[in-house]
């Protein structure tokens, strides 16, 4: 059964070019969309490895990130294969705040931070995983 997203986290970050470059190379996520915000702001429209949405965006005014004022949100993303996604934002250099670990429900998850201070989750599911080892 296919599932539609519904929500698409927006994150505001201090430096959003950085950002996107950030989570392009640590997390293989793929830019779709790179313009000018309601607010004058750049917005930039990502898609991650399992098809998923985020957008991110700079805030023309005086924003402070999560580095500056502690933790404001987690953003759990689905993807194919989590063992190699650790792999790949850890050479990146995402600092890793929970270590990969097996769910009693059955995802398989780690959690990091970015540089600039965002908290993600990456998991794939137990559904995923059967089927990958089939």
């Amino acid at each position: 059964m296919s599932h539609r997203q519904r929500v698409t986290p927006y994150l505001l970050y201090e430096d959003g070019a950085a950002a996107a470059e950030f989570l392009t190379d640590a997390f293989d996520f793929r830019e779709v969309e790179r313009t000018t915000g309601g607010a004058g702001g750049l917005h930039v429209e990502m898609e991650t490895p399992g098809g998923g949405k985020i957008y991110l965006g700079t805030h023309p005014g005086n924003y402070r990130g999560p580095a500056s004022v502690g933790r404001t949100s987690l953003v759990y993303v689905l993807v194919p294969d989590v063992d190699a996604h650790y792999e790949r934002a850890k050479a990146a250099g995402a600092t890793i705040i929970e270590e990969l670990v097996d769910l009693p429900f059955g995802d398989r998850r780690f959690s990091c931070r970015d540089p600039q201070g965002h908290e993600w989750s990456f998991a794939t599911t137990k559904e995923e995983r059967s089927g990958a080892a089939r």
